[in-house]
């Protein structure tokens, strides 16, 4: 990831240096994920577009943009469209402000008036949104609506509903209906954005009048870069963990030199609150799904006496690896991610040092580890990173932390068998195996998307599209939940195939790689070879396409019994499983509710 696109970039430079940055990116990338993004514009979109491909480039995603003339959002999206319909869009982004607003209250109004121009403006963007969710199937980004320049009303304009500021709330908090209540549509907070930067600065007239952007040129890399997480978060680029240092990152001061009694943190000075306050900014990330790690040159005594300070936000239980030692950082990291069964760029590193920081990134490509600044910076230069931007939520999120904590306690019990198949009975495995069901679509979808490694096809799915699958006969699809003694690793594999005549066409298999090398492939391939049969399906092709993350599947279907039929120079292979006259269940360990 190139440094001058990391949270705080220089915004003038990305815009000065758009076509060198570009350059670099491309030349430097390698297994970019190619995604159509149409941008609908009420202004001038022109910069944004060319900003956010670079932020889209730098996470991985290779873009190919329609963008539509100036102010045509509605007519593009409402109005039949070819040129959009033959660009088959993967992602779409709204992107109005409140200049797109058709009319506002007048001071002699009624309250009965302001509401109908309230139901006016949500009609316009609702039949916007509808329009673009029948036709396209796929996600839809908008944007809200950013304060007024000016208040008629001054401090009043916030309560009375003749005010822009009233009016401009009542259509966000609509905006956020409409998203709680459909699950395929995002918003883009430049409400927010824009008063972080200043919208005083934000909102000048002179941009608009002058070129018709609907905001200060300077200010584009912020809301293109907002946009851009968004879409990395749709599309799996997300990182799923915090590899924290301790101290003067998580407390003020040297524990092995100060003393744990010593150590900044807690309520009794200006310096230790700002380190509880980070405490607790890290800690609520549990809540997401973030999972805590700890990689520190210390002691491990020391390390556990600062996480048991009477004072301490986090406690050793909040952590799933610490590594407390006199290590190379990089070396530690690396280790951490191999016990959590990720890479290690799906990990911040979050140290103070800034010689740490360049070790590790210099040594592992695409670890992210933020120039934080003072510890009073710590939680904004993090936060506005967007390292985590959320676009769906699921109960397995929320207890993401407790499964890598159990699967801790599996690997423990592993050590003390000496035969795999008995560790893997003692587990007590059981299984759910049925077809998508909508109370899973959003899990499934962003499974699609977080998967890489056990990732055969590297296809991925929007929630739209698993909801179609699910819905079209053509197609076989099959979620698997898996728990054991220890608890229960939520939907952990997605199978999607889709039916030709006496054929199944495998085009999507997944798994998390929580539960690798528990024979829960074994279950999904009894799984889809029973429906299978039961359509009447002789034989299931699959299909294996090598990238750079997931190369320990290249082997999977001949670990499954299939023949390999075909394989081109890229090492993508094609592989057929005939089972026209029987099948045999490879799955022994795992019981089974289909």
């Amino acid at each position: 990831m190139l440094k001058e696109l990391q949270y705080p970039f220089d915004a003038n430079y990305i815009l000065s240096k758009k076509k060198r940055i570009r350059r670099t990116l491309l030349e430097q990338g390698e297994g970019f994920t190619d995604k159509r993004v149409a941008i609908l514009g009420g202004s001038t979109t022109s910069d944004i577009k060319l900003v956010m491909e670079l932020f889209l480039l730098d996470q991985g995603i290779r873009p190919e943009f329609y963008e539509s003339e100036y102010n045509q959002f509605y007519q593009d999206a409402v109005f039949p469209n070819a040129a959009l319909e033959a660009f088959a869009p993967d992602v779409i982004y709204v992107c109005t402000s409140n200049r797109n607003i058709t009319a506002y209250p007048a001071m002699g109004d009624s309250r009965e008036t302001v509401d109908g121009l309230v139901e006016a403006e949500m009609a316009k963007f609702t039949a916007v949104w509808d329009s673009l969710a029948q036709r396209y199937r796929c996600p839809v980004i908008q944007n809200n609506f950013e304060m007024p320049l000016y208040r008629l009303l001054g401090n009043r304009d916030a309560s009375d509903y003749h005010g822009k500021v009233n009016f401009l709330t009542r259509l966000n908090l609509r905006f956020y209906e409409y998203a709680q209540q459909n699950p395929n549509f995002y918003i883009c907070d430049i409400n927010y954005i824009s008063a972080d930067y200043g919208l005083k600065e934000w909102a000048d007239p002179f941009y608009y009048h002058m070129y018709k952007y609907a905001l200060n040129v300077n200010a584009i890399p912020y809301l293109s870069f907002n946009v851009a997480n968004i879409i990395k978060s749709l599309f799996g680029k997300n990182k799923k963990g915090f590899v924290l240092d301790l101290d003067n990152t998580l407390w003020g001061g040297v524990i092995g030199d100060d003393g744990v009694e010593h150590i900044a943190l807690g309520p009794e000075e200006s310096e230790g609150q700002v380190y509880s306050e980070f405490q607790h900014y890290i800690k609520e990330h549990k809540q997401l799904g973030v999972i805590l790690n700890i990689d520190s040159k210390n002691d491990e005594e020391n390390a556990l006496a600062g996480l048991a300070h009477p004072d301490s936000e986090l406690s050793a239980e909040d952590f799933i690896c610490i590594k407390a030692n006199w290590e190379p950082k990089d070396r530690n990291l690396s280790e951490i991610a191999a016990e959590l069964s990720l890479l290690p760029e799906s990990l911040v590193f979050i140290d103070d040092n800034p010689a740490e920081r360049h070790i590790v990134t210099e040594q592992l490509r695409g670890v992210c580890a933020p120039e934080i600044g003072d510890v009073q910076n710590y939680i904004q230069t993090i936060d506005r990173s967007g390292f985590f931007e959320v676009t769906t939520l699921s109960e397995d999120d929320a207890k993401r932390n407790e499964m890598y904590k159990e699967n801790a306690k599996r690997a423990r019990l592993q050590a003390s068998f000496s035969d795999y198949r008995e560790y893997l009975l003692s587990l007590d495995m059981h299984a759910v195996i049925r077809k998508f069901e909508p109370i899973y679509m959003e899990r499934i979808a962003q499974l699609t998307n977080k998967s890489n490694q056990f990732n055969l096809t590297t296809k991925r799915y929007t929630f739209g599209e698993v909801e179609a699958a699910a819905a079209d006969p053509e197609y076989i699809t099959l979620y698997g939940k898996l728990a054991d003694r220890f608890g229960d690793n939520g939907v952990v594999s997605v199978v999607i195939g889709h039916v030709v005549g006496k054929e199944c066409h495998v085009d999507l298999w997944i798994m998390s790689c929580r539960v690798l090398k528990r024979d829960m492939e074994f279950a999904m391939m009894d799984a889809l070879a029973h429906r299978c049969r039961e359509r009447g399906v002789d034989r299931i092709h699959g299909y294996y396409y090598p990238t750079a993350k997931n190369g320990m599947v290249r082997e999977f279907y001949a670990a499954q019994g299939f023949e390999r039929v075909a394989e081109d120079e890229a090492g993508n292979t094609e592989w057929i499983c005939d089972i026209g006259s029987g099948y045999a269940d490879k799955n022994n360990v795992i019981r089974v509710e289909e």
